[in-house]
Parts: C-alpha cells; sequence; structure tokens
C-alpha cells in the first residue's frame, strides 16, 4: 500500500495552502449564496401573489 502524505514539509505547506483556498472559496460561496436567498424569495412571493391574483380575477373566485 502507498501513502499518499506528503514526503516533504514544502509538500505539506502545498497541501494545507489548497486547502485552505478551497474551503474559502467554499466559504464565500455559501455567503453569497445565502445574501441572494432574501430577494430571490420575495421575488418568488411577488410573483406567485401575481399570478394567484390573475386567477382570482379571471375566474371569478
Amino acid at each position: 500500500m502507498v501513502s499518499c502524505f506528503p514526503s516533504t514539509p514544502k509538500k505539506l505547506a502545498m497541501t494545507i495552502a489548497c486547502f485552505l483556498g478551497g474551503a474559502s472559496l467554499f466559504g464565500f460561496g455559501l455567503h453569497l449564496s445565502y445574501v441572494h436567498v432574501a430577494p430571490q424569495q420575495a421575488r418568488i412571493k411577488a410573483r406567485n401573489d401575481f399570478v394567484r391574483e390573475r386567477l382570482r380575477k379571471k375566474h371569478g373566485k
């Protein structure tokens, strides 16, 4: 069985740097996702309300 652990301190530092870089990109994407959730939900609610009101007017309910 071959070990995949970095054999030198430089390789270990590069592995840690790549991991932290990926984790920071993931965290930034997660942050952007949470920031844009409320406006998207408000837009969907407004569209649903518009469609419901239009259907009520059209069908007289």
